[in-house]
């Protein structure tokens, strides 16, 4: 009983305070006037096909490269004003070195399959998060106080580039990358594709709406608490986040501490599901050999488990109807179409996933040290803020800072650097239960978001909800979310497949069926 009364008791003081933050934000925080702006349907075919299928035509010769990036410029500049997705972009840069591109095609002397083994990716365009090192483009994260920075050379993406990639832009991110809402004091608001009033998800969420609106085929983000998967399910497109230690998580800012190294994962995001696995292959380069990527997979000799939500954690929301009866068809599908049963479960620990994460992220590492806190991570270089007096400026419309960047700051005052014994036990205990389960052959499904993409700022009212996604980060599996359809009102339906470690290429193999039996990404135009 005594941690039953505890857990309500924290339960009200983290409400009361959350429901402070949202009204002062509501009274204070500048209102949207522009209402819901339609995207303009997808016109040039270009654009509807995925980036193996582009590379390919590239290397044929049926298409040029160069042709290719003008398509994607064009809907960069057709859909950016309306979503405000891309905040930084290379567009002369890219056009040259689609032009080089082409060149190669045409004095290759070795044939398609030589081009291909060298540059996979020889042609295709793409795009990057801001908060990844791009060199030339601009690596602020969001923070005013970082304007003036620009990349001098490239993080992991350079592998991207290797295989003959060509990067269009950057994209926003929500503030130092930890909110659910890509909103920042620097490069604004970002929207969602399909309905602008919506969010497009944190803190990938340019990425994502970037992918979702065909402004780009393929994508680099980053997820330590579900900022690949929750802006892949608000848009509408997959995301994957790999099993930790494969992609390399360097040439981002911020950087994440030693403990925060295993939770934090880079990895590909698409509109089409084939083009997760190769680029998954190159962006983790001679990592990718401690994957079984090669592996033909049988999904009708895999396990399936079904597990609808997290079983009433009074911090986060109950999972909406419709994602419940679209979690529901999937399970229907799977059975219908391979023969399998899939099981349902409940696994109780999930009730806590918020505490788990909360806890492991604030852990102190195997030097004793705790992590950089959000305030310092604030303050940029050697410097940092005070949340109360940084508060006060806001509400005097001074901040450098945006609320959900001060609210975190706020919450981290009042939260003990210390996990309990009984949050660490449910956290030992669930990766124990979850890694028997899985083993090397099931998959589990789990909703990405107990919410279809809410409107602007409304994330305020329920802040935990990001637990859906982050309780895996903790416990180091790959994730694959894919869509599965459309709302009654429009917005994407989606889930998440979860592997055993180092088993992503379960996911990544289902994805591709839940992708052809449900249609996967939509034309947010056509919708």
């Amino acid at each position: 009983m005594a941690l039953t009364r505890l857990e309500r008791f924290l339960t009200w003081v983290l409400r009361a305070f959350v429901a402070f933050l949202f009204a002062a934000f509501q009274l204070l925080a500048p209102r949207q006037s522009d209402g819901s702006s339609k995207l303009p349907p997808i016109t040039n075919p270009l654009l509807m096909i995925s980036g193996i299928q582009l590379a390919q035509k590239i290397r044929r010769k049926e298409v040029m490269s160069v042709e290719v990036v003008q398509a994607y410029i064009d809907r960069i500049q057709e859909v950016n004003p309306l979503i405000n997705a891309m905040v930084k972009d290379r567009f002369s840069e890219a056009l040259q070195e689609a032009a080089h591109a082409d060149r190669l095609v045409q004095e290759e002397e070795g044939g398609e399959e030589a081009l291909q083994h060298r540059l996979p990716l020889l042609g295709v365009p793409f795009t990057v998060k801001e908060s990844f090192k791009l060199q030339g483009m601009p690596n602020s994260t969001g923070l005013l106080s970082r304007r003036g920075v620009v990349s001098q050379g490239d993080a992991p993406v350079a592998l991207l580039k290797r295989a003959g990639a060509i990067p269009l832009g950057v994209t926003n991110c929500s503030e130092l990358c930890m909110w659910l809402e890509s909103h920042n004091r620097l490069y604004g608001i970002t929207k969602n594709p399909y309905n602008t009033e919506r969010i497009p998800g944190g803190s990938s969420g340019g990425e994502g709406s970037i992918l979702a609106s065909g402004g780009s085929v393929i994508g680099v983000g980053s997820d330590i608490g579900g900022s690949i998967r929750i802006p892949a399910f608000f848009n509408g497109i997959f995301g994957h986040k790999p099993t930790p230690g494969v992609v390399s998580n360097e040439g981002q800012y911020p950087p994440a501490s030693e403990q925060q190294q295993s939770f934090l994962c880079t990895g590909p995001m698409c509109r089409y599901a084939e083009d997760l696995l190769p680029l998954l292959r190159i962006m983790a380069g001679p990592s990718a050999e401690k994957l079984s990527l090669s592996s033909e997979v049988d999904l009708s000799k895999l396990r399936f488990f079904s597990v609808p939500h997290d079983g009433g954690s009074p911090l986060m929301s109950p999972v909406d109807q419709e994602l419940l009866e679209a979690q529901r068809k999937v399970v229907e599908r799977l059975e219908t179409d391979l023969g399998v049963k899939v099981q349902k479960l409940q696994l109780p620990q999930l009730r806590y996933s918020f505490q788990i994460w909360g806890a492991l992220m604030g852990a102190p590492g195997k030097d004793g040290k705790p992590p950089k806190t959000f305030a310092e991570l604030m303050g940029g270089e050697g410097k940092r803020v005070w949340p109360v007096w940084e508060m006060a400026k806001w509400m005097l419309g001074r901040s450098s800072h945006t609320m959900p960047a001060i609210g975190l700051a706020l919450m981290e005052m009042v939260q003990s650097s210390r996990p309990s014994p009984f949050v660490l036990q449910q956290k030992e205990e669930l990766q124990t239960q979850l890694e028997e389960l899985l083993g090397t052959d099931g998959v589990l499904l789990y909703p990405t978001h107990p919410h279809i993409a809410p409107k602007h700022h409304h994330p305020f009212f329920t802040p935990f909800n990001f637990a859906y996604t982050g309780i895996f980060n903790i416990l180091g599996l790959p994730v694959t979310q894919c869509p599965v359809g459309l709302s009654r009102e429009g917005l994407p339906l989606g889930l998440q497949l979860v592997a055993g470690k180092r088993q992503d290429h379960l996911t990544l193999a289902a994805a591709l069926h839940l992708e052809r039996a449900f249609g996967g990404w939509r034309d947010p135009g056509t919708v």
